[in-house]
């Protein structure tokens, strides 16, 4: 490997061992084996190399919310059972004892501590709730429109945030696959029973990943 993919791999190992706060410089080149230039060099700054190491890490997770290890997801795409199914996979990695999730509830506590790391990983909230939104409808990422990101991506976006919160600071009493599925169809029919809103459907269809399977066109 050369100096950049050392310094990722380094950058990866010190904020699973010390957090975004925590994790200095010098850190990084000690654990990597570089030296300090490499990093702006690479990189721009320290907290830019955290931010990437961050979404590394996230990203080695793409494997287990899909499910691979168990032949993936296999719900229809837009179920109830689907939405079930990927929230299962999530939650399991939010149960492994040292989860990394715990670096995401650093950030929104200390945030404001970490500006560049915050704006870093802002920008790439998009492709993240794209992927989301793929999972669980089973559109392609390409295809997923704006106003589909708008709204069903962050939709996903609070769950998983709220989840991961969650499973941090209270893991006996957080929800299961099953609880969400539970309330989310409690939500469904009652909103099926209530009375239609002019110019507004009965249902929260899109939550469900419903029968709209080709939301309109972006903004």
């Amino acid at each position: 490997m050369g100096h950049r993919e050392d310094l990722l791999e380094g950058a990866k190992r010190c904020l699973l061992a010390k957090g975004f706060a925590r994790t200095t410089a010098r850190d990084i080149v000690k654990e990597s084996g570089t030296n300090l230039a490499s990093i702006g060099y690479h990189y721009g700054s320290k907290d830019a190399l955290l931010a990437e190491a961050y979404l590394a890490l996230v990203g080695e997770l793409s494997d287990a919310f899909e499910g691979a290890e168990g032949g993936g997801v296999t719900a229809p795409p837009g179920s109830l059972e689907r939405f079930r199914e990927v929230w299962a996979n999530i939650i399991a990695t939010m149960r492994e004892p040292g989860s990394m999730w715990r670096l995401s509830v650093e950030i929104v506590a200390m945030g404001d501590q970490l500006p560049a790391v915050r704006e870093h990983l802002a920008l790439q909230q998009r492709e993240a709730e794209r992927a989301l939104v793929a999972l669980f409808t089973g559109v392609p990422e390409k295809d997923v429109p704006d106003r589909t990101l708008d709204t069903l991506g962050r939709f996903y976006t609070t769950l998983m945030t709220g989840l991961i919160v969650q499973w941090q600071f209270d893991p006996d009493r957080a929800p299961d696959a099953d609880a969400l599925t539970e309330g989310l169809g409690m939500v469904v029919e009652a909103a099926g029973q209530a009375t239609p809103t002019a110019g507004r459907p009965s249902a929260p269809c899109a939550a469900a990943g419903g029968p709209r399977r080709r939301p309109g066109p972006g903004r």
